[in-house]
């Protein structure tokens, strides 16, 4: 609103807020925070919000720094805002070394995105109910007290919210147990043994958010005779285990058949007949590409899937579409798949990834591949490994996307 002064507005707001940057370092706060916290702005600006405020010593049950660190955690990897729980967390008593104050608060933290979606602040907002605790926690009050209906409401409320918090801590617990078996599920199904003779080869696999960090997206590096080798990459529908399981077959079935036959096209079409057998396994799509270092060729034949990018070191990129064909099972009958050939010049940087990197919701594909071809040419001169890291954060995906992403570089 114009003529409106937002920073005078911030200042004057009587709910304590602090503004936190990804790396949750204050950068700034209004009067009510200070006066709930009895601080100075020069004590907290600039300031670690757990240096400011940490768990206190003295109390073995203390876990505010554990619980909001997490929620913080995860207002960064979803961008969404995250309600806390009411939380005992005590804090230092200004002026008295290791002496702690006894308090209760009612968080929330919530995102502010930049234009690429990624988290540019975090707003922490706090409600100081301790007064309130003490006065109805159990013993509290005297005993000859009468509380009202409203009272014995919100006493009432906050028991629940107590118990709520316990088993939502129970519930993570048992989601970071389940996280761990997936995971290890995951990487297990992911092995690329040939992956360790190419240090020209960078790859990155970020699973959807709010996922299990599991997913059907898939990358593969196949050595072959004759200094030849083979990169996939492949998109199951769907998250979760039952993709990922689904996924592990038809990379096992995948890799098998470029050993066997070499050629892109017969090895997609191999796949295609094998996952009609495969409940879950139609409208996969895959892009399979064999690199012969000899001649300088990349043959390659795709699924349903996006193209192939070769960069080169002076930022040109070519799209490698001329072998489409639908995704897996999705004709009625069987039909060879096309393969195309593509020259390279030793130096050029092949790029195979999944729509996760580039799909955007209500974008057109072309808004997500001009993105992806212009962030290519401005980074094309970096090694593999920087040129992934700086692709992955361009996009605004460094913490993941909605969609599953699989990332394949090769420098040729």
């Amino acid at each position: 609103m114009p003529g409106l002064d937002y920073a005078a507005l911030f200042a004057a707001t009587p709910s304590p807020y602090l503004v936190l940057g990804p790396d949750l370092v204050i950068v700034e706060v209004n009067q009510a925070y200070l006066d709930a916290t009895r601080r100075t702005r020069e004590d907290l600006i600039g300031q670690h919000i757990f240096e400011a405020f940490p768990d206190n010593p003295a109390d073995p049950e203390a876990d505010g720094v554990r619980n909001l660190n997490a929620s913080l955690h995860r207002v960064l990897v979803t961008r969404e805002p995250d309600t806390m729980a009411l939380q005992k967390y005590d804090i230092p008593l200004a002026g008295f070394f290791g002496a702690f104050e006894e308090r209760w608060w009612s968080p929330i933290n919530t995102p502010i995105l930049r234009p690429d979606g990624s988290v540019a602040w975090i707003i922490h907002r706090v409600e100081d109910v301790t007064a309130y605790v003490q006065t109805h926690s159990s013993g509290g009050a005297p005993p000859s007290k009468q509380l009202t209906e409203r009272e014995a409401l919100e006493a009432e409320l906050y028991a629940r919210a107590r118990e709520l918090q316990r088993l939502n801590d129970e519930l993570r617990q048992a989601h970071t147990r389940e996280r761990q078996v997936a995971v290890a599920l995951q990487e297990a199904m992911l092995q690329s043994p040939d992956l360790a003779q190419h240090e020209n080869v960078a790859v990155r696999y970020l699973p959807a958010t709010g996922s299990l960090n599991v997913c059907g997206d898939w990358y593969d590096v196949v050595d072959l005779p004759g200094g030849r080798f083979a990169v996939a990459v492949g998109d199951v529908v769907g998250h979760g285990l039952e993709a990922a399981a689904v996924m592990g077959m038809l990379r096992s079935a995948l890799s098998a058949a470029i050993r066997a036959l070499e050629r892109p096209s017969q090895a997609l079409e191999v796949l295609g007949l094998y996952a009609r057998s495969v409940e879950g396994a139609l409208n996969t799509t895959a892009v399979k590409a064999l690199i012969d270092t000899n001649s300088c060729l990349i043959i390659y034949s795709n699924a349903g899937h996006p193209p192939a990018v070769l960069v080169h070191p002076d930022g040109g990129c070519d799209l490698l579409n001329h072998a489409t064909d639908p995704p897996l099972g999705a004709r009625p009958q069987h039909i060879p798949r096309p393969q195309a050939v593509q020259p390279y010049t030793p130096g050029d940087t092949l790029v195979v990834y999944t729509d996760g990197l580039i799909e955007r919701r209500g974008e057109d594909i072309e808004e997500g591949l001009h993105r992806l071809t212009d962030a290519l040419s401005r980074h094309s001169t970096l090694s593999p490994e920087r040129l992934a890291d700086a692709l992955l954060a361009q996009l605004g995906v460094v913490g993941g996307a909605r969609d599953d992403i699989a990332l394949v570089i090769v420098r040729l």
